[in-house]
């Protein structure tokens, strides 16, 4: 008798790397927990970690983000969902969703899918100043309506942060157990032990004292306040060291960073840039640094969200600075994981150093709260419900 046909699911973003935390890491490794069946990860470029057997990845861009290859990209993909034939589709960006709606369409008591909410994106565009305004308008609009038709149509939607459940207006009407939150928490990799001891003490001022940025580079994200407070820090702390690590998709901000680096005699070194950083580089940067910088500025698409970089560093026993914001304080705070400050220049850096020097972290040990492993339980409950 023949063996019946592996439950094949599809995995898939454009922009977003075969190796992508979120996706591949996450949502592919939690799956492919099932021997029998078959994960496809489809992404950007990227030099993929070895992986459970049942675990595929497929390169859908391999150019820039704003070349002809992003238009190729989705033919790939449709060429893969009639290779492939899923049973089932996990749509990581908003891209995918025409597409995708138009090959459920062509079977719709067969072909399921769930759409991954991983950022407000209507709200992104119309903020962030990135376009245009007419483009930046029609661009919203267009984000919302596909966004709507396939919340609509989805077997489920999964939302990256609890915040979108108030912010996103095509979830209205929805069924509630077809809506599922599930975080950016901190998924260890293979054969890594998440960290146990107690306490994670700082150097002394006379002692190198390694700070890291890592992460989505930009201005926005507070890059260049992450730079300043390294140098003012300098003078009271004479071997710190800022490690910016991460990629830029904004070369004129890459460019002012890469100058802004020369000019600081040292205190500062960037890994990345143009290029992606595969996620096991960033996490060997947190487990042997000293303190975690989230600089954030202020930004109604930003601030009501949780970075996926605190779940990292909780995970990971780093200490971190975080600006005054009450979403990423009550965590902060819970787990004495860190300090909160006004990262806008200038900073008195003498007080801060006599914070630093006289706080202690993590007395309990890093939060289990900050792991993977509580919302993949919730993604095998959405999926049992589907199945």
């Amino acid at each position: 008798m023949a063996s019946p046909a592996p439950f094949r699911v599809l995995l898939a973003s454009v922009l977003k790397p075969v190796d992508d935390p979120r996706m591949s890491e996450k949502f592919g490794r939690t799956l492919a927990q099932r021997p029998d069946w078959q994960i496809h990860v489809a992404g950007r470029q990227a030099a993929a970690a070895a992986g459970p057997a049942n675990l595929h990845t497929h390169e859908l861009l391999a150019g820039s983000r704003l070349s002809l290859a992003r238009l190729r990209a989705q033919v790939r993909y449709w060429k893969l969902l009639q290779q492939l034939q899923p049973a089932l589709v996990i749509v990581h960006a908003p891209e995918l969703l025409p597409l995708t709606l138009l090959w459920q369409r062509l079977n719709p008591a067969r072909r399921r899918f769930l759409y991954d909410v991983r950022e407000n994106y209507a709200l992104n565009v119309s903020t962030q100043q990135v376009y245009g305004g007419l483009v930046r308008r029609g661009l919203a609009a267009g984000l919302r309506w596909v966004e709507s038709r396939a919340a609509r149509r989805a077997a489920g939607v999964i939302l990256a942060e609890k915040s979108y459940a108030a912010e996103l207006p095509f979830l209205v009407g929805l069924p509630a157990g077809r809506v599922v939150v599930l975080e950016n928490k901190y998924q260890p990799g293979p054969g890594e032990m998440p960290q146990q001891a107690a306490g994670r003490p700082l150097p002394r001022p006379a002692e190198p004292l390694r700070l890291l940025y890592s992460g989505t580079i930009s201005e926005l994200n507070g890059v260049f306040e992450a730079l300043a407070l390294t140098w003012q820090l300098r003078h009271h702390w004479p071997q710190a060291h800022l490690t910016i690590i991460g990629s830029c998709q904004r070369p004129d901000q890459l460019l002012r960073l890469r100058q802004a680096i020369a000019a600081s005699a040292g205190a500062a070194t960037l890994i990345g840039g143009a290029e992606l950083v595969p996620h096991a580089r960033i996490v060997a940067e947190i487990q042997r640094s000293h303190l975690g910088l989230l600089p954030y500025r202020p930004h109604a698409s930003t601030w009501r969200c949780v970075p996926t970089k605190l779940f990292e560093y909780l995970a990971n026993g780093l200490p971190v600075v975080i600006p005054a914001n009450a979403y990423w304080a009550d965590l902060v705070t819970a787990h004495q994981a860190g300090l909160v400050l006004n990262f806008t220049p200038p900073v008195d850096a003498q007080e801060f150093v006599r914070r630093l020097t006289s706080a202690s972290f993590y007395s309990q040990g890093p939060p289990a709260q900050a792991l993977w492993s509580s919302e993949a339980a919730k993604l095998w409950a959405l999926l049992e419900t589907i199945r």
